[in-house]
């Protein structure tokens, strides 16, 4: 197996991305009553998110 090089770091994108959901929460913490709902709401506004969460639920049914 050959190894390839990754333009990317995943830690770091994660970090980034952790970064910046928290500047969204504290520029928008009054409108939440803690950082889970906060993260809660951005879930349930993402499209992206609710059909992977479809799609989790589906394969959860027919694995049974």
């Amino acid at each position: 197996m050959t190894r390839t090089n990754k333009n990317f770091d995943c830690v770091e994108m994660k970090n980034a991305i952790q970064q910046q959901l928290r500047q969204e929460y504290e520029r928008r913490k009054s409108e939440f009553t803690s950082y889970v709902d906060f993260i809660n709401s951005t879930v349930n506004e993402s499209d992206e998110i609710r059909l992977f969460r479809e799609q989790v639920a589906k394969s959860k049914t027919s694995c049974a």
